[in-house]
């Protein structure tokens, strides 16, 4: 951990971290929201908003915003692993980064190190969109991992070391719901200022509506109706995991026979540790077809992590892949987006 860290760290103390892990789980849907955490916290709400424009300002709080489902708002996206020239991969990644569908882009420590998500909207075509790095120098291989079915996703970082889960899989499966949404001009207006960080202010949501040109009151049965039906993941606060200790990111990978996949998926889903578990296409050079992300302070932390489930979930063969550097990680703006050519910014750098 380096010192930067150790210094964020130090400079939280336990009530940040208890105030990080409630906004994590839940933010509330009130026209004060930031006085009904007060009142849970049995403390002020200018103590509340000072100290998140604090966590905000040393860069621990990423944003506070709805969290969309990308595939319910009609977008395409994959995961995607690029062997790249070491002596070309800042170069490779930097370009790739330029493309506004690209939200999450690591370097890993493997024969394909560079790893990145790719999100396109509604009538645009994945494939073509990746190819438009094609002509990229450096790129020796490029492999498309869509997911083929998804187990599990949404990220909460436990601030609270006392409070850590037992490694075992110990949570209830969230109903993935499957109702089909076709976002309106309106929906669009909606989504776009519901993606847009929060301002830590006494009546946040009043800005929204008003901006929106509806009332308050429709604003949040709007924000209901769509966490109902699933286009909305929920509203909650977003943190920068390196900067609160969590640098041992890992990926684990799993070869899972066949007729196991669903029912191991399922199983480490419900790992507490696990934030993100889906099922992805294999290669002849790519034989893991089950993917599940950990967040870790230490590499030693996340192997003993893995092989306790390991031990539970009976597969033999895993690996783990950690990012080693963080090119790009953000959200993809939803409607928004203009096209992408990458020629143009090449001839013109």
């Amino acid at each position: 951990m380096n010192d930067q860290v150790t210094d964020l760290l130090t400079s939280m103390d336990e009530s940040d971290k208890e105030l990080l892990n409630e906004i994590q789980w839940t933010f509330p849907l009130a026209t004060r929201p930031f006085d009904a955490i007060a009142k849970k916290f049995n403390t002020t709400p200018e103590d509340i908003k000072s100290r998140l424009s604090e966590l905000k300002e040393i860069g621990v709080l990423r944003q506070l915003s709805a969290i969309f489902d990308t595939r319910k708002l009609g977008y395409t996206s994959s995961l995607v692993a690029m062997e790249i020239e070491s002596d070309k991969l800042d170069y490779v990644a930097s370009k790739i980064n330029l493309h506004p569908g690209v939200s999450h882009n690591y370097e890993r420590d493997h024969q394909f190190n560079l790893w990145f998500t790719l999100a396109v909207p509604p009538g645009a075509d994945l494939k073509v969109e990746l190819e438009k790095f094609n002509i990229l120098k450096g790129i020796k291989k490029v492999r498309m991992l869509p997911t083929l079915q998804l187990f599990k996703i949404g990220v909460k970082l436990d601030m609270v070391d006392d409070k850590k889960h037992d490694i075992a899989p110990s949570e209830e499966k969230k109903e993935i719901k499957n109702i089909e949404f076709i976002p309106t001009d309106e929906d669009k207006d909606f989504i776009r200022e519901l993606q847009k960080d929060m301002d830590i202010i006494d009546e946040p949501f009043v800005l929204a509506a008003k901006n929106l040109g509806i009332t308050e009151n429709k604003l949040f049965e709007k924000i209901k109706h769509y966490e109902n039906i699933g286009v909305m993941r929920r509203f909650a606060a977003i943190l920068r995991h390196r900067q609160v200790g969590f640098t041992a990111n890992g990926m684990i990978v799993w070869k899972v026979p066949e007729s196991r996949i669903k029912q191991v998926g399922e199983m480490l889903g419900s790992f507490p540790q696990v934030s993100h578990c889906y099922e992805r296409p294999t290669y002849a050079d790519w034989p893991y077809n089950v993917f599940s992300m950990i967040h870790c302070k230490t590499q030693d932390e996340a192997y003993e992590v893995a092989k306790t489930i390991q031990d539970q979930i009976n597969v033999d063969e895993y690996n783990i892949l950690f990012s080693s550097r963080e090119f790009k990680k953000t959200r993809v703006e939803y409607f928004v987006e203009n096209s992408f050519n990458l020629e143009e910014t090449l001839s013109a750098s």
